[in-house]
């Protein structure tokens, strides 16, 4: 999930009943630049372990950092209300010790965001470690336990840009706790260098041959051959979907990336026309063209 997604208040667990929400102070230990605009904030919880599914996300509040303390307040006056809190979906996974998330800085474009994003950035390039915060959580329907066991051995993983990091927290623990099921992830992003986890992937899928394969799809460099034969040129579409799931019903689907946002609506509807899509329209599009039925089906978006 990203900055400009507001929350309320429930954030339970998918099949698993209604989740106590904690909030809880913790510590960061460390930040990891993973590409040019996105890091890994690792954190120190006191030493408890707190149980949670892979895929959840946890959420921040942006008043308690002092250096937004007075954007905060702007956005107050101007919005007529306070920054909600935002969701981060976390990285680590139920098996590690570290509790740990990732975040790409949003950009503000003219005309095409309706405000500038204020904590993304800030996570992203300004926190700093021995910075103490309040997080509060974990919860979240989109997440992955052993039942998926029950439904299928292979998982079709789809995602675009940050869209890849509750997913790869459900990779490394499925493949950690030696779940019975192999995985697939097509993985598209603008250009090479914005692969989230790009050495981490090709480390995962080195270990786990049998039961990881990850496709790469570039949508802004005309020659991706010479990163590997795992690399193919455009968007994420239903010609590569169609070749990954070649049986609709035998197969478990996880998709996170952008959609389109209140905003892009908004901005369509004073055009009068409609939004255009974006990158879950267009794959929950190829999906249903190919077959797969709904109960096969797990999403989430953001921007």
């Amino acid at each position: 999930m990203s900055d400009s997604e507001e929350l309320g208040d429930d954030l339970g667990m998918e099949g698993t009943g209604r989740q106590k929400i904690r909030t809880f102070d913790v510590v960061v230990t460390e930040v990891i630049r993973e590409t040019a605009d996105t890091s890994t904030i690792v954190l120190f919880a006191g030493g408890q372990k707190i149980p949670y599914l892979a895929g959840q996300f946890i959420t921040i509040r942006p008043e308690q950092f002092p250096a937004l303390e007075r954007f905060c307040a702007f956005f107050r006056d101007v919005k007529g209300k306070p920054e909600p809190p935002r969701a981060y979906s976390l990285y680590s996974s139920p098996h590690e010790a570290d509790l740990s998330f990732t975040v790409k800085a949003e950009e503000y474009v003219s005309g095409l965001t309706e405000y500038p994003p204020l904590l993304s950035p800030f996570l992203t390039y300004r926190l700093t470690p021995g910075t103490r915060m309040t997080v509060r959580g974990i919860g979240g329907p989109y997440a992955m336990d052993r039942s998926v066991e029950e439904q299928t051995d292979h998982v079709v993983h789809i995602c675009a840009g940050s869209g890849i990091v509750p997913n790869m927290s459900m990779i490394k623990w499925a493949l950690a706790t030696d779940l019975n099921v192999r995985h697939t992830l097509i993985y598209g992003n603008k250009t090479w260098s914005d692969i989230i986890y790009r050495k981490e992937l090709e480390e995962l899928e080195k270990q786990h041959p049998d039961k990881l394969r990850v496709l790469h799809t570039i949508s802004r460099e005309k020659d991706v051959s010479r990163y590997g034969a795992n690399y193919r040129v455009g968007r994420v579409g239903e010609e590569m979907i169609s070749e990954v799931i070649r049986d609709p019903n035998a197969v478990a689907v996880f998709t996170c990336g952008p959609a389109i946002t209140p905003w892009d609506r908004k901005a369509a509807k004073a055009k009068g026309v409609e939004p255009t899509p974006r990158f879950l329209e267009t794959t929950l599009a190829a999906l249903k063209a190919i077959g797969l039925p709904k109960d096969r089906l797990h999403r989430e978006s953001y921007g």
